[in-house]
């Protein structure tokens, strides 16, 4: 049983990342001093560019990307656990990876994830977009056992559209997964239909608590995102929200405790059973 105060940052970042470095210490630096142990910051932190070539420009492996090098000195220089939500890293060969990195209070990683599920989708209104053209998509899911001053909890990682894969949240409770993350640049109009039942929804059916720290409001590329940061309890329960599409952090406590309290009501994952993949036996005349 482990108590810890989270904080999403959210954030607004544009087409250059020194200015989202700075915007990114300044909102880290106000979580922590308001008492946050573990702060996470939105996907795509470093940099929001839609020109291609441009964004391609300001790419860098992981060992000198200077976002990654300012969260790393962050994480040192406030003793926390920093969640940079995401960046994009050059994967080589003209394409990024959109990479999360989880930094302890000594600088050091604990540990990466890069965003499995590529959004390429068609919105109405003719919104369009393209992950696959731009990013390789990750392999793995990710897990770490983060150390606070009273124990340890067990963080699964996601990012954004991850999150309506619930596989990918559900083998990570399986694995032991206390609190689940999905740090996003959800657009506004998916936003408006789903943020809220999107998150809440993987936090009660896996019993976890859910922080997931957001892009809010217009870009500098155009592209508008819906904001509402927020951290949900294993009930469903929404306990910190930054309001509205505005930059901004919010905090909130998260005692793992309540994870074993509410799987001992409703122990779904131990109440599964295998199943039979459906399959049609017979076709029916009408």
């Amino acid at each position: 049983m482990t108590t810890f105060k989270a904080a999403v940052v959210q954030m607004r970042s544009g087409e250059d990342p020194a200015r989202n470095i700075e915007a990114m210490e300044a909102l880290v630096a106000d979580a922590a001093a308001r008492g946050a142990q573990f702060v996470q910051t939105p996907e795509m932190t470093g940099i929001l560019c839609r020109d291609r070539e441009r964004f391609r420009s300001h790419l860098k492996p992981t060992d000198s990307d200077p976002v990654v090098a300012a969260a790393r000195a962050l994480a040192r220089r406030h003793g926390i656990v920093l969640h940079l939500g995401s960046t994009a890293v050059d994967a080589g060969d003209g394409m990024a990876a959109n990479r999360a990195f989880l930094f302890g209070p000594d600088g050091g990683t604990i540990e990466t994830y890069d965003k499995i599920h590529m959004f390429d989708v068609d919105l109405d209104g003719g919104e369009s977009w393209r992950e696959s053209a731009t990013y390789l998509p990750g392999t793995r899911s990710g897990l770490a056992d983060v150390r606070f001053a009273d124990g340890t909890a067990r963080i699964g990682f996601a990012v954004c559209y991850d999150m309506r894969f619930p596989e990918l949240f559900r083998a990570e409770a399986l694995a032991g997964a206390e609190v689940l993350t999905a740090p996003a640049a959800f657009t506004r109009q998916t936003g408006e239909a789903h943020w809220h039942v999107l998150l809440r929804a993987r936090a009660i059916e896996n019993n976890c608590f859910m922080i997931a720290a957001a892009q809010g409001g217009r870009h500098e590329d155009g592209r508008e995102t819906f904001g509402h940061s927020l951290i949900s309890d294993p009930w469903g329960r929404i306990i910190a929200e930054v309001k509205g599409d505005e930059p901004g952090v919010a905090l909130a406590t998260v005692d793992t405790e309540l994870v074993g309290s509410v799987r001992a009501k409703i122990p779904n994952l131990k109440n599964r059973r295998p199943f039979e993949a459906p399959a049609v036996r017979a076709t029916a005349e009408a």
